[in-house]
């Protein structure tokens, strides 16, 4: 799969505002400052279509993408980020509740971990979260191009065990600056989106 054509439709913050047009979605899942934006931006080889920050906490919305005219990626607000106000986590949480358990269009959650470090608390949490609801998910761990290739399997193998993760799950080094998994990770989602 290639992805031709990509627009921002536009942020959403209920059900209400969410595209009505049944399409099927891919939600883009992680702590802040993953790389959720610079992942986006590979896969569509565009710059700036997704901003990307170096201020954590920034995405506050779920902020969605129309692919081919076919499909959706949606990008929902980073966790984990220490600053955000305790109210603004509950409203987070709440939406986030919200969308992933009635979005009957959520075809699958891309997980995104940094490949460098250890899986968070959080991101078990999101990922028992979505094993709980029988989402579909696969893991990518982002970044890979910070550490060195013979690296990567060390690093890997730590995230399956502590993500406790099933072959179905696909985890997959990736680097948007190197494009490293690009292929690989567009090739998993036409499978899911072909289901």
């Amino acid at each position: 799969m290639k992805i031709k054509q990509i627009e921002f439709i536009g942020s959403a913050v209920s059900v209400d505002q969410f595209p009505g047009d049944a399409l099927p979605e891919i939600a883009l899942a992680g702590r802040s400052n993953v790389g959720k934006s610079s992942l986006i931006n590979c896969l569509a080889n565009r710059k700036n279509l997704a901003r990307t920050s170096s201020k954590p906490g920034k995405t506050q919305v779920l902020n969605f993408y129309r692919c081919n005219q076919a499909f959706y990626f949606v990008d929902v607000p980073g966790y984990g980020y220490a600053k955000v106000s305790k109210t603004m986590r509950q409203k987070w949480g709440k939406m986030l509740e919200e969308y992933f358990q009635n979005r009957s269009t959520l075809v699958a959650v891309i997980v995104i971990v940094d490949l460098r470090h250890p899986p968070t608390a959080d991101d078990q949490q999101m990922v028992q979260y979505l094993r709980y609801y029988q989402i579909p998910m696969m893991v990518v761990a982002t970044k890979a191009d910070k550490i060195a290739k013979g690296k990567w399997m060390k690093h890997l193998n730590v995230i399956r065990k502590q993500l406790s993760l099933m072959p179905e799950d696909h985890l997959l080094p990736f680097s948007a600056q190197t494009g490293v998994g690009k292929d690989e990770l567009l090739k998993l989602l036409e499978k899911k989106l072909s289901r």
